[in-house]
């Protein structure tokens, strides 16, 4: 059976380290898991990432900026995750494309029908079965960015766009209550990932071999 978990969440949430822990208990549980992440997931989008994040564009577009993410997301989609869920198997992405309706729509007040129309020609209509969110605090995350050194173009952008961002987050979860899980990410990264695991298991059924 396939099935399609993204994670979601602002940096400094602890996400993409959960995405991969997630991955990893799943694939020791048997199940045919690929964890891949955005922007990125292929030698494309890592290109296109390192334009994305680099602090040397800042002054990049909020439009140039969704467009980016979409191109490494289109490709993504064809080359890695759509061959994975037809051959039956379970991908976990760390962010999808409600990253880019919640940073570039709520956060940049860009027209979210209008990214919602271009994001599903980018996806070809493709939704996650299961979206995970990793709810924070912006100031908490943003902090945890800076004492790990961490600090992307994104990250430099004011609070009160990342608070745009988690509002924008929550809408979306709220819209979708069948799709979406919220978790605390305040909690500790034992907790945070055996919420995540109660919120993924029961919904893959049981594995067997």
């Amino acid at each position: 059976m396939s099935f399609f978990i993204s994670i979601e969440g602002p940096d400094g949430s602890g996400k993409s380290t959960q995405a991969r822990l997630l991955a990893d208990h799943l694939a020791n549980q048997g199940y045919d898991v690929l964890f891949t992440r955005e922007p990125g997931g292929t030698e494309i989008g890592d290109q296109v990432r390192r334009v994305i994040m680099s602090l040397d564009n800042k002054r990049m577009s909020p439009e140039a900026e969704f467009l980016l993410f979409s191109a490494s997301r289109a490709q993504l989609v064809r080359q890695v995750i759509q061959p994975k869920l037809a051959a039956g198997g379970v991908v976990v992405c760390d962010r999808f494309y409600d990253s880019s309706l919640a940073y570039q729509g709520y956060g940049h007040q860009l027209e979210i029908d209008q990214l919602r129309a271009i994001t599903h020609f980018v996806t070809g209509g493709l939704v996650p079965d299961l979206t995970l969110l990793l709810d924070l605090p912006s100031e908490e995350g943003l902090n945890r960015r800076k004492e790990a050194g961490l600090w992307n173009r994104l990250d430099d952008y004011d609070l009160a766009f990342h608070e745009r961002v988690r509002a924008g987050y929550q809408r979306l979860a709220q819209a979708e209550p069948q799709r979406w899980v919220v978790i605390d990410a305040n909690r500790s990264k034992s907790e945070i990932q055996s919420k995540m695991q109660a919120a993924v298991l029961p919904r893959l059924g049981s594995k067997s071999g």
